[in-house]
């Protein structure tokens, strides 16, 4: 068993299963979408995208892309929670709750690529 594989495997499947904890739930409410969460699903997500940076394979250059276009939608929503909560005057709207959980839901995408890409690799490998 190959330990840099399991770890990898690892922070793809934990930043993607964070990712949806945050995204599931009602769009509009807050309550239902916790800011820690969505914290976690950032900080193991950029984790990940450290970790895919040694492979220099066609299928590795495709991992760091979506790793990228996740980190970047996660940033985006915590940015846009970070305004909304502290910034603007109207609070954690509904609204601001949907722009938030829409962004996340993005990340959720990339991650669902990483994840497919993550199985179709282990299914092709070949022992050497």
């Amino acid at each position: 068993m190959n330990l840099e594989k399991v770890v990898f495997g690892f922070f793809v499947l934990l930043a993607a299963t964070l990712n949806f904890g945050f995204f599931i739930g009602d769009i509009g409410d807050p309550d239902l979408h916790n800011p820690y969460e969505l914290f976690a699903a950032l900080v193991v997500s950029l984790i990940a995208t450290v970790l895919k940076f040694g492979d220099r394979t066609q299928i590795g250059a495709v991992h760091l892309a979506t790793s990228l276009v996740a980190d970047l939608q996660l940033v985006a929503a915590a940015i846009a929670w970070t305004y909304a909560a502290h910034i603007s005057t109207e609070g954690m709207s509904a609204a601001a709750t949907a722009s938030v959980v829409s962004l996340s839901g993005g990340a959720l995408l990339a991650n669902a690529v990483s994840v497919v890409l993550l199985v179709v690799e282990t299914v092709t490998y070949h022992r050497r």
